[in-house]
Order: structure tokens, then sequence, then C-alpha cells
């Protein structure tokens, strides 16, 4: 495998690109059906304790619905959407955006979701070359990329992401993984305490939640996969954003001050500019400091 990737890399890497897009095109499902997978047990689990509305409504989240099945459909008419109807990016600009049965029109989020995934897969691939850190680095990536997407939706960040995916960073680095195992530990405990701490002193000033527990689970996972170190200029990046961003959508948009905005795209986005640019950006800042 490490002599097909040397003798042909243009080809390997169009590969591993494929293989982004076509999870890219999995990204949209779970970022639909996820959230609602969680709300139909959280309604199972509630009236299995107050035993009231499944005598009403029995077939409502009894169904099986999962990552799998149902078949995927077009929400307006319930045609099935075939193979060739449902190749990454491809399929809707020959479609034209449209259903191929009904005509209603499909949104640009989900060849986006699917482009978003190979970019970012690209991006890798130009930090780390094809390796096993480029492997690692595109599958966190595409995590980042789908919490975004649900917390977006949702405001939730689910745990179900969240904990498997802070275990395997915690995992890689156990060897050749991008920090040191004490470093990931160090990370995972500090990424969870800060946010906590300050949701704390925040509720304590002012009587209000400030974030939710999944940012500080998101934080943690950052730390677990790139140490402690990641955390400072993760933290930094995304508070800017956070801060720039909502101003944003206050004066230009309207946004109400009182309805509540996700922080965890904003932690996302503080960490692929660590992960793709942490170097450089420390690079110039001690640069600018006059510190070798």
């Amino acid at each position: 495998m490490q002599n097909f990737i040397l003798l042909y890399p243009a080809t390997a890497l169009g590969f591993c690109l494929l293989i982004a897009l076509c999870i890219g095109s999995f990204l949209n499902v779970v970022i639909h059906r996820l959230p609602i997978m969680l709300q139909r047990e959280w309604k199972i689990e509630c009236r299995s304790f107050l035993a009231d509305e499944l005598k009403d409504n029995p077939k409502s989240e009894a169904d099986t619905y999962n990552l799998m099945i149902p078949r995927s459909a077009c929400p307006s008419c319930n045609s099935l959407i075939t193979a060739w109807q449902n190749i990454p990016v491809i399929s809707w600009l020959i479609l034209r955006g449209k259903c191929a049965n009904c005509k209603a029109p499909i949104s640009a989020r989900y060849p986006l979701v699917e482009l978003a995934s190979g970019l970012l897969t690209l991006a890798c691939w130009w930090q780390f070359g094809l390796s096993l850190p480029f492997v690692f680095a595109s599958l966190f990536c595409i995590i980042l990329l789908c919490l975004t997407m649900i917390d977006l939706d949702t405001m939730y960040l689910p745990d179900q992401i969240t904990l498997p995916t802070l275990w395997l960073g915690l995992l890689f680095n156990l060897d050749t993984g991008f920090v040191s195992l004490n470093d990931a530990v160090l990370g995972a405990a500090i990424g969870y305490g800060f946010l906590w701490s300050l949701f704390w002193v925040f509720k304590l000033l002012t009587g209000k939640e400030g974030m939710g527990y999944g940012d500080f689970k998101l934080l943690a996972m950052i730390g677990a996969w790139f140490g402690w170190q990641a955390l400072p200029l993760t933290i930094l990046l995304s508070s800017f954003a956070g801060a720039a961003i909502g101003i944003g959508l206050i004066v230009f948009r309207k946004h109400q001050q009182s309805k509540p905005i996700p922080f965890g795209p904003y932690l996302a986005l503080g960490a692929l500019c660590y992960l793709l640019f942490g170097d450089t950006i420390h690079a110039w800042y001690f640069s600018y400091l006059g510190i070798a």
C-alpha cells in the first residue's frame, strides 16, 4: 500500500477524495436523522414512565428509524432516491437542484456538505501528506463538520458523537499520534473543566446559562486529540469568531439578543484553524513578539 502511494500519489489522493465525498453524502443522513432518532428515543423513554400518549398513537415512534432504515426519499413526494440520484455533488448538479419525480427544490446544503468533506480532506492532505495522521485528521474534520451542522439545526451536540470521538483521540495518541498521551489526557480534562467553570461563573453572576454541556464535551474532545496546547488558540479563535458573527447577526439580520446562538460551530472552527494553521499562527505570533 505504501509503495502504491509513493508511485501513484495523485491516484491515491483521488481515491481518498472520492471516499471523503461519499462520507459527506452519508453525513447528510446523520445530520438529519440522528437528532430525530434521539428525540424518538427520549419520547419512548418518557412514555415508558408516563404511559399516556403511546396508546393514542402507538406507531408514531415505534416504526424502525435509524441511519439505514428507511431508505432516503424526497421529503415532498416520498419517492425513493435511486443510486444514480445519490452521487455526491454530481447528482445534485445533474438534477439542477430539483427532485427527479416532483421537481421540488433540493437544498444546496446537501452538495455543500459533501463538497466541504472533500475540501477538508484536501486540506488535511496538504498539511500531513498521505499518512496515518492524514487519515485521522480527515476523520476528525468530518466529525467536526457533522457536529457543526447538527448544532446549527438543533442547538445540541450529541454524546453519541462527541464521547466516542474523545476516546478515539486518546487511543490514537497512545502511540504516534498528534501529541503525547499525557498531553491528550490533560487536554481533555482542562478543556472540559475550563468551560464548565466558565459556565458556573456566568450562571452565578447572571442567573442564566451561557452554554450547554455539549460544548464542554466538544472542547474536551478537541483537547483529547491535540493536547492542552491546542486549547488557548482554539478558545481565542472561537471567541473572536463567535463575537464577530453574533454581532453581525444582530446588526444585519435583526437577530434577537435573547435568542441563543450555538457555540459549538465556533469551537469547531477554532479547532480546524489550529489543526491546519496552528504552527503558522504560533510562528507569526512569536515572531511578532520578537521571540525566536
